[in-house]
């Protein structure tokens, strides 16, 4: 099962009477669906930290950082055990991802940027390894779609990756309403999407 968790961390500075604000819009696949198109991880380490993302919105908003500062140290455990399993990539993306929603303006812009920074980084290194991990490819484009362009975002690539996703794992349903939420509020690229549809609501939208 895939679900989305969308963060917006707001920095806001004042300083010699001006104030200066920076949004950052950030899309996380959640732990329980990282292994969409993936086979189980076989490293202890990477279940751990797919759990414990999952887990971190099962507890109260105290403990929270707590449960996700444990899964990203799993999940770097996992990924130093073996680089080259993508789905403890993808464990490192989910638990900074939510680290980063909760937050929000505590670390500062400079410190927003850099995890946004080191989240784009484990999700291409995903791809890199198993380029056809539906569930990675969802969360970028996602991702991609959600983030303004000063920081990085490309609607049209977002969207792109989203229907690859849905074409490699065309029965998951969050996958396929994910596309066709970017279709229908029309943030993918302008005008010629804007009649595409999907017949059920939640399945490829149709042009």
């Amino acid at each position: 099962m895939i679900f989305t968790l969308r963060g917006i961390v707001t920095h806001s500075r004042r300083s010699a009477g001006t104030t200066g604000r920076c949004v950052v819009a950030v899309a996380v696949l959640c732990a329980a669906v990282a292994r969409g198109g993936q086979s189980a991880p076989v490293n202890p380490a990477t279940s751990e930290a797919l759990a414990l993302c999952e887990e971190a919105d099962q507890v109260s908003v105290a403990e929270r950082l707590a449960v996700l500062a444990r899964g990203l140290d799993r999940a770097e455990a996992a990924v130093s055990a073996d680089p080259e399993d993508a789905v403890a990539h993808l464990a490192v993306f989910c638990n900074l991802g939510k680290r980063l929603q909760m937050k929000r303006s505590g670390d500062g812009l400079l410190g927003a940027l850099a995890e946004l920074r080191r989240m784009r980084r484990e999700i291409d290194i995903a791809l890199t390894l198993s380029p056809d991990y539906s569930a990675a490819l969802a969360a970028k484009g996602e991702m991609l779609v959600e983030l303004p362009r000063l920081l990085g975002g490309d609607a049209r690539e977002g969207e792109r990756l989203l229907r690859r996703a849905a074409a490699i794992d065309p029965d998951d349903r969050r996958i396929r309403g994910m596309l066709a939420n970017v279709v229908k509020t029309g943030r993918q690229i302008g005008p010629e999407l804007s009649g595409c549809h999907s017949d059920d609501g939640v399945g490829p939208p149709r042009c």
